[in-house]
């Protein structure tokens, strides 16, 4: 059986700025890049047109943000401002490793996040108790392109881990975005319902249900 697991609120919570738009502004400055006097409003504005479901990666949207007020800057300062803003101090929640493990007992598995700032996902894993090689692939909408629970994302997940989408079960904490597998056929385990600690004999229970099913589908 494959699964795939959100990230953020699932395995780990992470410390996010307050502010992001002030975040920004301070590690921008830190990095000689002027600040418009009404930056909060520049970068709670819409800058890129994206199609439904599609991830605008924060750095494109900072750097269309100064654009528009005539700002510009050298290299990639606003990449590495908004990896520095966005710096995770992770605490790995009570049950991640089991459910990983658990998971891990019964086939591939992978990460499913949303996730919008270029290396966070990574770097997180680096300071959570989880090591990224219980992992057999990581996807992410900065990514892959699209953010949950649009069906593209979780078509790329099982893809990389080579089943079809209507095989994936994915284990997530907000059935807004993580309840989108179902749309592709596959099946969601959302922490609402089944909460982290849960989450081992859920796996055993759907693949003891799955391996039924096949068994009973198989003829005399």
């Amino acid at each position: 059986m494959v699964v795939s697991f959100d990230l953020f609120g699932t395995l780990v919570a992470v410390e996010r700025p307050s502010d992001p738009a002030a975040a920004v502004a301070a590690e921008l400055e830190a990095r000689d890049v002027d600040v418009p006097d009404d930056w909060a409003a520049a970068y709670a504005e819409v800058h890129v047109d994206a199609p439904e479901g599609a991830e605008v990666p924060l750095p494109a949207h900072v750097a269309r943000a100064l654009a528009s007020r005539g700002v510009t800057y050298d290299g990639n300062a606003v990449r590495r401002a908004v990896v520095a803003a966005f710096d995770p101090v992770v605490e790995t929640r009570a049950g991640a490793l089991e459910a990983v493990e658990a998971a891990r007992d019964l086939g591939p598995v992978g990460i499913c996040s949303n996730c919008s700032v270029p290396e966070l996902a990574r770097r997180t894993l680096i300071r959570s108790d989880l090591s990224r090689q219980y992992f057999d692939v990581i996807v992410t909408s900065v990514g892959c392109g699209w953010r949950k629970p649009a069906p593209e994302i979780f078509e790329v997940t099982a893809e990389r881990l080579g089943v079809e989408p209507s095989a994936l079960v994915h284990v997530g904490d907000d059935p807004r975005t993580d309840a989108g597998v179902e749309a592709v056929g596959g099946t969601a385990l959302v922490l609402e319902d089944v909460p982290l600690s849960s989450v081992p004999d859920a796996l055993a229970a759907e693949f003891e249900n799955r391996r039924s099913d096949a068994d009973a589908g198989g003829g005399p």
